[in-house]
């Protein structure tokens, strides 16, 4: 199979284009982004739902940015960019305590070194072979599969990080199905409003029951440390407690899932580099950050508003006004990462923003890179002969979420 090569026709204009623009071909960014960050590299756009940022898309001016403590990640500020939210969404979250990602200064500093111990190097050596036998227990099943073609979202790319997210942090795997189906709601901007608020009270409300049953019941787990840690220091907050959770539960099997389903198109449809990845393992580490590189699927997490007039690039970005990082646009940026439309799991890629940088860089991202090395050595190691069951332009792609990624993966072997 070779690549898939898509050519996009440039706008003359970016001033009647929604931005995030919606992904076409997964081996190629947005026509739109290539042509901003080429002629005006930081300049106001209008965000889907109608409202104004700036949009960031250079490496350099997106690292700035988001290593600078003058621009805050408050999504309770009027001006924090959120494309496609109303009044309702926004108002919900000045209602509801804030997570980890939306603290700021000593606040959030608080909040990381409270989760950070969970996400040591030591503490994921001792996960390594629970995660083998997680993704092995997966792989048998797909094996043992009679019906072909079998789709690789259902069978292995969600239940993977799903179950180990839900073993670490004590959340009853039995649950998935509830909790993965009330995520798809949320992250899929097709989603009426009044059905994402219900998936959201839906998924807060079951949490808060867990964590209450854990306050007198815990198991070890992270989320029963969290409550003891928190309580030892006369700190025990439920409504953040559940806010915690709410972010753990939803990102830690969300975006791991479909990062699994894109680097399996990746590589199967750049068989020259699965077959160097095949022939000397130890090339995963630097493939999986290759990937992430290359499909950057988070596109708006990095999105800030700035508390004071703050210069960038040459730009003066005025106090208040809302700034988003462009992931995407950074990570394909020709100046750092050369030829950045290939695929190339020698590039060495690991200064990629796709976990984002600075103080808010992904808590999880460690786990993330060993499920991904885990499940990509195993995979194709155990099924050598793996192939894509449909062309990839048939390929149900979530062109049009914050969470990019595969709705299903027809695979067979």
């Amino acid at each position: 199979m070779g690549m898939i090569i898509v050519t996009e026709t440039v706008p003359a204009t970016t001033d009647d284009v929604a931005f995030p623009v919606a992904r076409g071909c997964p081996f190629a960014e947005p026509a739109e982004y290539s042509q901003v960050r080429e002629q005006t590299p930081i300049s106001k756009v209008r965000l889907q739902g109608g409202t104004e940022a700036w949009w960031v898309s250079q490496y350099a001016e997106g690292r700035a940015i988001l290593a600078d403590r003058r621009f805050s990640s408050d999504r309770r500020r009027d001006n924090f960019p959120i494309p496609g939210a109303d009044k309702q969404l926004r108002e919900r979250f000045r209602r509801q305590a804030p997570s980890l990602i939306g603290m700021d200064g000593a606040e959030h500093a608080a909040e990381r070194r409270a989760l950070i111990g969970e996400f040591t190097v030591k503490r994921l050596a001792a996960l390594q072979p629970r995660i083998q036998q997680i993704v092995d227990g997966f792989i048998d099943d797909l094996l043992a599969t009679r019906q072909h073609p079998v789709d690789l979202v259902r069978t292995l790319s969600l239940p993977v990080p799903s179950l180990v997210i839900c073993e670490l942090l004590g959340v009853p795997y039995a649950d998935h199905d509830f909790f993965q189906s009330r995520t798809a709601l949320l992250i899929s901007r097709r989603t009426p409003e009044p059905e994402r608020a219900r998936a959201v009270d839906e998924l807060r409300g079951y949490l808060g029951e867990l964590i209450t049953r854990k306050e007198s019941e815990p198991g070890d787990d992270l989320f029963s440390r969290q409550i003891a840690r928190r309580r030892e220091q006369g700190a025990l907050d439920h409504p953040g407690l559940v806010s915690m959770a709410f972010l753990l539960l939803a990102a830690g099997h969300e975006t791991t899932a479909n990062m699994i389903s894109l680097g399996v198109i990746g590589l199967l449809n750049h068989p020259e580099q699965l077959a160097a990845l095949r022939a000397d393992p130890r090339r995963t580490p630097m493939a999986v950050e290759e990937l992430l590189r290359y499909f950057t699927i988070v596109e708006t997490a990095t999105s800030r508003v700035a508390t004071e007039d703050v210069e960038i690039g040459g730009v003066t970005i005025p106090a208040d006004d809302g700034v988003i990082v462009s992931g995407l646009s950074a990570n394909w940026d020709p100046s750092v990462f050369a030829a950045p439309a290939d695929l190339d799991i020698e590039r060495g890629a690991r200064h990629h923003i796709a976990f984002g940088y600075g103080p808010h860089q992904c808590l999880g991202q460690n786990l993330a890179r060993l499920e991904l090395q885990i499940v990509f050595d195993t995979l194709f190691r155990r099924v050598p002969t793996l192939r894509l069951a449909v062309p990839v332009d048939e390929i149900k792609l979530k062109s049009d979420a914050p969470i990019y990624g595969a709705y299903e993966l027809p695979v067979t072997w």
